[in-house]
């Protein structure tokens, strides 16, 4: 039997006497004790790899299983998709099963409510407010007290009463009522021909079914969104099949569960980590009994134990917020595939700027390519401009050139809206001190404190760690002589209320909308008109449609490249790329301004002339020259602890234990480039392997060698996407 804990294997327990004639199946979910506390686990089967190894226990000192409960099993491909997980990722299976079994209360028995209707004897006293109450429930359904109580115009108790008195019938009902089903027949928009000739390709594959994956490439604003939607539609038609939509973040429902509202009818089943407990335990009863057909999410919507998955569909493919970087570290674009593969039905990756390593497949003809080309309805692409800050320097203070601000008035007395993207947030990114020169660090991380002036504190945006803007430097003493460097997005909303008073400002970032309500009063108040100039981080930069939106201006264009990131050109790309695809997606024509000081760059260059074949060709051939994916294997290897030098001698001693296998680099060990963070000191290794090499296999033999050591611990990334 598998727990959702960190133990490696499946542990053994004995079938109770009183219960041999119903010994659980490998799936089922039973009950049992450990370290005398209850825990729920699954049955897990006997000829799985998890169980090779195992030396047989005696019978006499197992202990028993204490109970099975009334739950449907646990499928033979979700159990699957656990181990392979757990395999790929180097992670405990149990640990992986706790991310299934995410919802305690959906494996206790499903909770009731009592409704009460007449038809009992009289009581022995009649009242007036008693006889209000069975008037009021003259030919009714079953009523909930407080319905009752506010229908008859009584109090409660009378209601109570007549039930304690059998006058009224109770009857028991669960508080969870079930999902709406989509309704696959509604009327669609209609579809371009090169829409058609997509959506075809998608439901032809889900009718004959099997594995196949499929990338949706199409320039913004081109209807990636209703072409897949068509594939869910075919999937509805069949009598249970189910549907996954992975988006990267919950900010980005508020707008699509409109568009799929309008599409079906009603709302999926929503997956986030902002429902609350009794929202996702209804969700994830609903997902394994099979009634929610249609299930929309962030990543971890990926673990859900669906029965009857027929298609997945991973919106804004490329997005780095599929990967997790806390806790089991994967990619859930990646590990949807798997499940894809292992349960044998279709995967769509949708996205504008499709990773390197989706095209590569593309083209390599492991992926069907459907490719957009134009966008909907007749919008032109946006025209792109670099704004060269070398030949228009920027005023002292100033982060606005003279170019976009007369874009700005221009767009803004013609009635339009303005998007302006800085990927900072806050106000400032550094304080110096004017008289001895030192920033203020993070006590926990190697980073700069943020200066966030609607908060008048300073934050760490790693750790979380805040403090209030202090009046004096922590270095010297100095009285007021702080001094902010550099703009965020509040030092940004600053500058542009001065010069433009007039104008209704919003400012969107994770700071100022927390979960998908509030987002979704922020578009709202932008899709009315209500806003004038949109001020945001790449919350802003990807999946909104605003039809009156036509001016984007980025102030750092060149903030991405940054640092030496393998993926730092091709983030940027994808980033600008998406930003600029806000800008005249209707009928009005729309341009983005791009201010840098690199407008030589290749990204900018690409961005400029509309081509990103060439962008991706350079790139491509850049990573395979370098043997890095997507033509080799990567995986860091991080060493932490509290203690410097503990880390980095248990670093060079993985180092020097490093296996010699050629083909196959080790590189490091070195500080990674954030060296401290939460208190714990960080050094990295990173494997680099021939595409195809089993790194996980190399990697577990050679980790399995070598003790971690006290007050270290060593991680596994398999397959990293941030380098900090």
């Amino acid at each position: 039997m598998l727990l959702p804990l960190p133990i490696p294997t499946p542990l053994d327990y004995a079938v109770a006497g009183d219960m041999q004639g119903e010994a659980p199946l490998p799936g089922q979910f039973v009950l049992v004790t450990l370290s005398g506390k209850p825990r729920m686990g699954v049955v897990w089967d006997e000829d799985s790899p998890l169980q090779a190894g195992k030396k047989p226990i005696a019978a006499a000192k197992l202990k028993p299983i204490e109970d099975i409960p009334d739950l449907p099993p646990l499928r033979a491909s979700n159990r699957r998709f656990i181990e392979w997980v757990a395999d790929y990722t180097l992670t405990s299976p149990g640990v992986i099963l706790r991310m299934t079994m995410s919802v305690p209360g959906a494996l206790a028995p499903p909770p009731v409510k009592t409704f009460y209707s007449a038809g009992g004897p009289p009581p022995a006293r009649m009242t007036p407010a008693r006889e209000a109450v069975l008037k009021y429930l003259e030919g009714k359904a079953p009523a909930s007290t407080g319905d009752i109580a506010a229908g008859a115009g009584v109090g409660t108790g009378v209601v109570r009463g007549l039930a304690k008195a059998g006058t009224l019938l109770a009857v028991t009902r669960p508080v969870d009522e079930p999902f709406e089903v989509p309704d696959p027949d509604c009327a669609g928009p209609e579809l371009t021909e090169a829409q058609t000739e997509a959506a075809g390709v998608i439901t032809g594959l889900v009718r004959k079914g099997g594995f196949q994956t499929v990338l949706l490439d199409g320039v913004t604003g081109s209807g990636k969104t209703e072409v897949y939607l068509e594939g869910v539609a075919e999937v509805l038609r069949s009598p249970t099949g189910q549907v996954l939509v992975l988006l990267p973040e919950i900010a980005l429902t508020a707008q699509w569960l409109g568009r799929f509202e309008a599409r079906f009818g009603v709302r999926p089943v929503e997956w986030h980590s902002d429902l609350g407990s009794a929202g996702r335990r209804r969700a994830w009863a609903a997902v394994q009994s099979g009634q929610a057909r249609v299930v929309v999410g962030a990543r971890s919507a990926l673990f859900l134990p669906f029965p009857a998955l027929s298609l997945i569909v991973v919106d804004e493919e490329h997005d780095s917020s599929f990967k997790q970087e806390e806790g089991v570290l994967y990619n859930a674009r990646d590990m949807a595939i798997a499940r894809a593969m292992l349960e044998e039905h279709v995967i769509v990756l949708a996205s504008a700027t499709p990773a390197l390593e989706t095209i590569a497949n593309a083209q390599s003809g492991k992926y069907i390519h459907c490719h957009l080309k134009e966008r909907y309805g007749g919008a032109s692409m946006p025209d792109i401009q670099l704004i060269d800050l070398r030949e228009e320097p920027l005023p002292a203070g100033r982060w606005l050139s003279a170019t976009l601000e007369r874009a700005i008035a221009e767009t803004l007395q013609r009635g339009e809206q303005i998007m302006l993207f800085l990927n900072r947030r806050g106000y400032a990114p550094l304080n110096l001190c004017r008289k001895c020169g030192e920033s203020i660090e993070c006590p926990n991380c190697s980073a700069w404190l943020v200066e966030h002036r609607y908060r008048a504190e300073l934050m760490c945006h790693h750790c979380g760690h805040a403090m209030p803007v202090p009046r004096e430097c922590p270095t010297c003493g100095g009285v007021d002589t702080l001094a902010p460097c550099g703009p965020g997005v509040e030092r940004l909303e600053e500058e542009v209320r001065t010069f433009f008073p007039e104008a209704r400002l919003l400012v969107m970032t994770s700071d100022t909308a927390h979960g998908p309500a509030a987002v979704a009063r922020q578009v709202a108040l932008i899709e009315e008109g209500a806003v004038d100039i949109i001020i945001g981080t790449q919350i802003v930069t990807k999946g909104y449609h605003f039809p009156n939106l036509t001016l984007v201006g980025v102030v750092d264009a060149d903030l991405g490249f940054k640092g030496a990131d393998l993926r730092a050109a091709e983030r940027t790309y994808q980033q600008l790329a998406q930003v600029a695809g806000r800008a005249g997606r209707e009928e009005r024509p729309g341009r983005a301004l791009l201010q840098t000081y690199m407008p030589e760059h290749p990204v900018t260059q690409a961005l400029l002339a509309g081509d990103r074949d060439a962008f991706v060709k350079r790139e491509l051939a850049l990573r395979q020259a370098q043997s890095m994916p997507p033509f080799g294997r990567l995986a860091a290897i991080l060493v932490t602890g509290r203690e410097l030098d503990r880390v980095v001698d248990v670093a060079k001693a993985l180092a020097r234990s490093a296996p010699r296998i050629q083909g196959v680099r080790v590189l490091g060990p070195a500080p990674a480039p954030l060296s401290r963070l939460r208190g714990q000191h960080r050094y990295r290794l990173l494997v680099n392997a021939p595409k195809g090499y089993p790194i996980q296999r190399m990697i577990r033999d050679w980790l399995g060698r070598s003790g971690p050591g006290k007050g270290v611990r060593v991680k596994v990334d398999i397959d990293p996407y941030s380098f900090l």
